[in-house]
């Protein structure tokens, strides 16, 4: 069973064959022939629908961004006033002491027979006789009226109630698991109501048979539902739904890839809202009261606001975020939701190959996949705008315009040239010639453009070949950036003459799930660059997709080098287009001063893990910024008693409360304080939690929490 409540469908056989206990007799006569076993309710390895139709009814109630819905109880606002739990049970103790003591003083005469007066007024003379029957059982009945409103005094002033309420079976049945009976089917999701209402009752009822069988998952109730949204939009007819239902059941309208789970899970997920746990809010005074041991999740309505996951190595960037977003991602991919693709280090924990449809290993010669380094557009103008980025995007200065568009400039003036001539882009070793200015190829490219008659063209190449020779050339600096690729390691990869299947972003129109890993070792810097290549095509072709109901994400396990002025001013569109990033860095030393701010700023949801330094905890302070807060002095001064009544009732209240008698005065005030300091996130931030903040894409924020990112 996967932690969210669902069950695989794949498993053992619930009935084995039983080995025989001995060697078998030899009957003394022909046996019967053994009876034939009765046919299975179901498949072997299937078990019935009820833990899946446990998790699809479970409440989910709205909450505050980032809490875990699943089975969630709201908590108030504001934290009431509770009584310590000595004080309370010692008060108790002494209420019931207390009551003893009056009902043993009446009892026994010591405070008169006053309170025996309306008994003798309320019965006649005739029960007064001894050993009458009447008398005895009214008698004992106003005793027990007396000591029931003794208890119900004492009782009141001793919190008996709240005794109850905290330690007694109402709490035991608020920890118990949420159950009842079963929904009415006008409000049961396993009904499928909207497909009964819109008419399509023989679907609903076969969806509803799958679910009770057994035979249907969270993702493939994610993915119908999913189709069912396209029906209502008008993108398919209600007909050619209802039939995938009918004769796929819960197999139906499925993922291209034909996988209806991913091969494990590591993380707690919940495909009806959306969301992948990640941790705990702890119960610390600085996180609200209403988010104190919730679970936070993620989901898309956060992740498109984008995601900055900062902290040392070994913090948990990778495991405790990455690993659980990745995972979700996929999920969300095969229900037809989302389109994701992951960047990471070659060995990266970043899920089994089986989770991914496209898996590019660039340096690996076993690489089914290559990526293409143009983004799979055909504009010359918008692949050297692309190009650029990854080349020199590091390089280019903080304000719009400066080396990045001298250097697009360069790359329009060569690469538009050669596609007319060719029809492809130059390769890798091509481009890096051209750029060099070598002889050869540019008279070769320009005697192509004469014969084809491209005059317009040509005058580009003209221009090109008199700013080589200049001072301030930026080709040189884009030839030395196009070596870093023109190594042995990466000669099979980055081919433009069709012969390798090079995979392209301009696929995110689809749900695909894409892993990328970079030659790390050896080749950092053309890691960095293969980076900013995959954010700045990422970004690229998210904004011109048709379909923005389809979540796309990128996941950059390590951003070292990968912000750019460009990749801020893209990230600040994703949230538009239906698109976020998720971004991991050890330090924010990895991105230059000038751009902290605004990456801080572009990005919704913040993350400082432990181990951060107090400087990156600056940064941090300072986007998170202030708040108002009261402030309590309190001043005690303990009393001395000096008569022995006295002692006797300070040593009272010392056994009650634990503490000794003092007179406390309390000064309240307004002060703005940081939310969190730079010295708290760097120091008072345990092992295994992190400080988060979150937005969503509807505005609704959610403060800096301390979460334990292991629970």
């Amino acid at each position: 069973m996967d932690g969210d409540g669902t069950r695989d469908a794949r498993g053992t056989h619930a009935n084995p064959v039983p080995r025989p206990a001995g060697p078998p007799q030899v009957p003394a006569k022909p046996a019967e022939a053994p009876a034939v076993p009765p046919r299975p309710t179901r498949a072997p390895g299937t078990s019935d629908g009820s833990a899946f139709l446990t998790w699809l009814r479970t409440p989910r109630p709205q909450a505050l961004p980032g809490v875990w819905r699943f089975g969630h109880r709201p908590r108030p606002e504001e934290e009431p006033e509770r009584v310590p739990g000595r004080q309370l049970l010692s008060g108790a103790v002494i209420a019931f002491l207390v009551g003893w003591l009056v009902w043993s003083l009446l009892w026994n005469g010591y405070l008169g027979g006053w309170w025996l007066l309306p008994l003798y007024a309320m019965i006649p003379d005739s029960w007064a006789e001894p050993h009458s029957f009447a008398s005895v059982v009214v008698v004992y009945a106003y005793y027990v009226l007396i000591a029931g409103i003794i208890m119900v005094a004492v009782g009141r002033l001793g919190r008996w109630g709240e005794i109850w309420r905290r330690y007694g079976p109402p709490a035991w049945r608020r920890a118990a698991a949420p159950g009842g009976p079963p929904p009415a089917p006008e409000e049961d999701p396993a009904a499928w109501p909207a497909l009964r209402a819109a008419g399509a009752h023989d679907a609903a009822e076969r969806l509803a048979a799958e679910a009770r069988s057994g035979l249907m998952r969270d993702v493939d109730h994610a993915r119908i539902a999913r189709a069912w949204q396209g029906v209502q939009r008008g993108r398919h007819s209600l007909a050619t739904f209802t039939g995938a239902v009918l004769s796929e059941g819960a197999g139906a309208c499925p993922h291209p890839s034909g996988a209806r789970d991913l091969p494990v899970r590591q993380a707690r997920h919940d495909l009806v809202t959306g969301q992948v746990r990640i941790g705990t809010a702890a119960d610390d005074a600085r996180n609200p009261y209403a988010y104190r041991g919730a679970g936070l999740a993620l989901g898309p309505e956060l992740l498109g606001t984008s995601l900055l996951a900062v902290g040392p190595a070994g913090s948990g960037k990778t495991g405790s975020v990455v690993r659980p977003l990745t995972e979700s991602l996929c999920l969300h991919a095969l229900a037809g939701r989302a389109a994701v693709v992951v960047v990471g280090a070659a060995g990266a924990d970043l899920g089994p190959a089986d989770a991914y449809d496209v898996v590019v290993r660039i340096g690996n010669p076993d690489s089914v996949y290559d990526l293409d380094l143009y983004g799979g557009t055909t504009d010359p103008d918008e692949a050297a705008l692309v190009l650029a980025e990854a080349l020199v995007g590091d390089l280019a200065e903080q304000h719009q315009g400066g080396d990045s568009r001298r250097s697009t400039t360069v790359l329009a003036q060569l690469l538009g040239p050669f596609r007319a001539v060719h029809g492809r882009f130059p390769g890798v070793p091509e481009l890096r010639q051209l750029l060099e200015g070598a002889p050869g190829p540019l008279a070769e490219l320009r005697e192509g453009l004469r014969a084809g008659g491209h005059d317009s063209l040509l005058r580009e190449l003209d221009a090109r070949e008199r700013q080589l020779d200049r001072p301030g050339d930026v080709g040189g600096v884009l030839a030395d950036r196009v070596a870093l690729l023109d190594r042995p390691a990466f000669a099979p990869f980055f081919d433009t003459s069709g012969q390798s299947r090079p995979f392209s972003l301009k696929a995110l129109d689809h749900p695909v799930r894409v892993r990328i890993d970079l030659p790390q070792r050896g080749h950092a810097d053309a890691s960095r660059m293969l980076a900013r290549l995959v954010l700045a095509q990422f970004t690229a072709s998210v904004s011109v997709r048709e379909d923005r109901s389809l979540f796309a994400c990128l996941v950059l396990d390590d951003a070292s080098g990968v912000v750019t002025p460009e990749a801020v001013r893209g990230v600040q569109r994703l949230r538009s287009a239906g698109a976020g990033v998720v971004l991991t860095l050890r330090t924010l030393d990895d991105v230059p001063r000038p751009l902290r701010g605004p990456l801080l700023g572009a990005i919704g949801c913040r993350m400082a893990l432990s181990g951060l330094t107090p400087w990156d905890g600056q940064d941090f302070a300072e986007v998170w910024g202030k708040e108002w807060t009261e402030a309590r002095d309190v001043t005690d001064r303990q009393i001395i008693a000096e008569t022995p009544a006295g002692k006797a009732v300070h040593m009272l209240r010392r056994v009650i409360t634990g503490k000794a008698p003092t007179a406390r005065a309390v000064t309240v005030r307004q002060v703005e304080r940081e939310r969190w300091s730079a010295s708290e996130l760097a120091h008072a931030v345990p092992a295994g939690h992190a400080v988060l903040s979150l937005t969503s894409v509807k505005g609704e924020h959610a403060p800096p929490l301390l979460v334990d990112l292991r629970g």
